[in-house]
């Protein structure tokens, strides 16, 4: 976690504000003077600056000058018990959040750092978001000219301009998340934020709080307000990915919020009206989930109002080579590599592959062919070293191979072991369920295979 900078010259003050930090749980690092602490500034960021107005050598002002030449963001507070007019409006104009009179209130000090540590983690969240809407693939650039995703797109097109709550369902790695976003942006909604929570990453009980917020307080660790996805995505798009997985308190909560259009963050009486539109994806059958009381019909229907089946990689064999052209380019350009080309041989072989991991699979296996390669074209060849080795009996029992009947299993032990990271995107927790073991298991055996 980033420091607080404080800078004062007076030992008391400097003291005060440092028994107070660290009564917040939070590190800090203590000047007497602005240009050593412009210097570490310069070698590491802060998560906010706590200064003085007059100092020696250089005061508030000229600080604050100089500080906005190095960062633009970082939050900062100015003390003083000399303040003017002048001096308070001039602080404002460099950005400063607050501007606080000496002998301050402890308790005031302490709401005013949390809301500004708050606003700083809320704008910084927002740009990463803005930031990763704009790099997102528009709905143009995806990659599909087989049927079935042809009437993907052309269902896309029709459910975009709605306000229409939207079920994805498909396999993992079949683009779910692109397809929402593409959703998003054929939208009246697209000049506001797509925000992206996936319900499987978070535990049940953090989830709450990641999407409706939490007041200062409300739990244990909660020492400042903090806004949920629910309000970062309000006027936009909240795409729910593995909604499945939501345990059914939380459906409960979330099936009242979609009735009503109001959230209570956690700790808090009030009701916060929200605009958002819900966009939601899953791998699981959530009709069997309804049959075995693991997920609640009511919210199935408001979820599913309109629902976009994801047909899996094998089903569209014709896209995989443009899929992986579109990919190898894309590592090309990332990689330095320039230009990078399939051939058709490779092609082929690519196409006649499973990919249980479905486009997710394809795009690691093309960055590690974009890495690999020693030319500008990737041949069949190496296409064949890359793939997984068959699983078919005939072709396992070759003279290739371990035949020792302890190296043959272990074979298949590794050879299983990297399939279910493929399919789950290299997500250890997730790989775990799938072969049916524990994750300290799990970890045990990537160690022995050196995967």
């Amino acid at each position: 976690m980033r420091p607080v900078i404080v800078v004062d010259d007076d030992h008391r003050t400097r003291r005060i504000l440092q028994i107070l930090l660290e009564r917040m749980d939070l590190p800090s690092l203590a000047f007497d003077n602005a240009p050593e602490a412009l210097q570490q500034l310069g070698q590491e960021s802060a998560a906010l600056v706590l200064t003085d107005l007059r100092m020696p050598h250089m005061n508030g002002i000229e600080f604050l000058r100089e500080l906005r030449k190095l960062d633009r963001e970082i939050p900062v507070i100015v003390m003083t018990a000399y303040g003017t007019v002048e001096a308070a409006v001039e602080a404002m104009k460099l950005g400063a959040v607050d501007f606080l009179a000496k002998p301050f209130d402890v308790e005031a000090l302490e709401t005013l750092i949390a809301r500004s540590l708050d606003y700083a983690r809320h704008r910084s969240e927002n740009r990463f978001l803005r930031e990763q809407a704009d790099r997102a693939p528009r709905f143009e650039e995806m990659v599909g000219s087989a049927p079935a995703m042809q009437e993907v797109f052309s269902l896309v097109d029709k459910v975009a301009p709605t306000r229409s709550s939207v079920l994805i369902t498909g396999e993992t790695g079949t683009g779910k998340e692109l397809i929402a976003n593409a959703i998003h942006r054929r939208s009246p909604r697209a000049d506001k934020l797509f925000v992206a929570l996936n319900c499987s990453a978070i535990p049940g009980e953090l989830l709450e709080s990641e999407l409706f917020g939490h007041v200062r307080g409300a739990f244990s660790g909660a020492h400042a307000d903090r806004e949920g996805k629910f309000q970062s995505a309000d006027g936009g798009t909240l795409f729910l990915d593995e909604i499945g997985d939501m345990e059914v308190r939380l459906q409960a909560k979330l099936l009242r919020v979609l009735q009503e259009g109001v959230i209570e963050p956690i700790g808090s009486n009030r009701r916060v009206p929200v605009d958002v539109r819900i966009v939601s994806a899953t791998n699981h059958d959530l009709a069997a989930a309804i049959s075995e009381g693991r997920f609640r019909e009511d919210l199935y229907y408001r979820l599913n109002v309109f629902c976009i089946e994801l047909p899996p990689l094998r089903e569209r064999r014709a896209d995989i080579p443009g899929l992986a052209r579109f990919f190898l380019a894309q590592f090309g350009r990332e990689l330095g590599r320039g230009a990078l080309s399939l051939d058709e041989d490779a092609a082929d072989v690519l196409a006649t592959n499973d990919w249980p991991g479905n486009a997710r699979e394809l795009r690691n296996v093309m960055e590690r062919a974009a890495v690999l390669c020693d030319g500008p074209v990737v041949d069949a060849k190496l296409a064949l070293r890359l793939l997984p080795p068959s699983s078919d009996p005939e072709v396992d029992a070759g003279d290739e191979g371990p035949f020792e009947l302890q190296a043959v299993v272990a074979e298949a032990e590794r050879r299983a072991i990297l399939r279910s990271l493929a399919r789950t995107d290299d997500n250890k927790v997730a790989a775990a369920g799938l072969l049916g073991i524990g994750e300290r298991t799990l970890w045990t055996k990537l160690k022995k295979y050196g995967i």
